[in-house]
């Protein structure tokens, strides 16, 4: 009985780490694309259309209810401190280094990398990719490469636009029970605010969205098992791009730790 859970547990080790090692490959297969020409602009900017400006609506909604229930739910202590001039500074410290990027990363990885992943492998299992291949397109390029740098810049993007929409949120939020002018409260902002905060914070996002752009493309180009194999794509697209995002988050945190000091 213990030989054979031993083994069974050894089986889904070695399943994982050749996992691991295809997903490296396939990266650098997709790494080597984006270098080769013909580039397919028409399709890269169709890809950025779907994945960035789509997201926008649901981006949106999330950072303003952000910025305006954790200013609400944090002003009570800060009131309580007398440090009232501090709580949008901090407030805003806290949602670009880190509830911003990650939040937005998350609600991406659901939102574009399960419809990748469910389009990519609703693609495999009914042969549309084997017959691009006999035609003479080259797959890895046109669907992979292009969806890949699509999202590894569109969430950038999502989440410098979402920080923006959390200060209006939070804005909003100290005007109705303070009066704060906007003028005041940018000032208490930007005093909190330096180097260190932005540029972190911005550079992990490329690799948020190069990750999910890789693991919901890896997972839907090779699916298999009909109907059934779709919906595991996408399932587990978003499931390890979230754990990939929040391991992501720890190394940059490590990282910028480091340079602060």
């Amino acid at each position: 009985m213990d030989d054979a859970v031993n083994g069974g547990q050894s089986g889904r080790l070695n399943q994982f780490f050749w996992e691991l090692a295809d997903t490296f490959r396939f990266s650098g297969r997709v790494i080597r694309e984006l270098f080769h020409r013909p580039h397919e602009w028409s399709e890269f900017g169709r890809q950025c259309y779907v994945t960035g400006i789509k997201s926008l609506g649901l981006i949106s909604i999330t950072a303003f209810i952000m910025g305006l229930v954790l200013t609400i739910q944090t002003r009570p202590v800060f009131a309580e401190l007398g440090a009232d001039s501090q709580l949008p500074g901090i407030v805003m410290v806290a949602i670009i280094r880190e509830i911003g990027p990650v939040i937005t990363a998350l609600i991406f990885a659901g939102k574009v990398g399960s419809g990748i992943g469910a389009e990519l492998g609703s693609m495999r299992v009914t042969d549309q990719i084997d017959a691009m291949e006999v035609s003479g397109t080259n797959p890895m390029k046109y669907l992979v490469s292009t969806r890949v740098l699509a999202t590894t810049l569109m969430v950038p993007v999502l989440v410098i636009f979402a920080d923006a929409i959390g200060m209006v949120g939070s804005f909003l939020a100290v005007t109705i029970q303070t009066g704060v002018t906007f003028k005041l409260y940018l000032a208490q902002t930007l005093d909190q605010l330096w180097y260190f905060d932005i540029l972190p914070a911005t550079i992990k996002t490329f690799f948020f969205g190069f990750a999910i752009g890789i693991i919901s493309c890896y997972k839907g180009y090779y699916a298999k098992g009909g109907t059934q194999g779709v919906g595991a794509a996408a399932n587990t697209a978003v499931v390890i791009s979230s754990v990939v995002i929040f391991i992501i988050d720890l190394i940059a945190a490590q990282i910028s730790e480091f340079f602060i000091i």
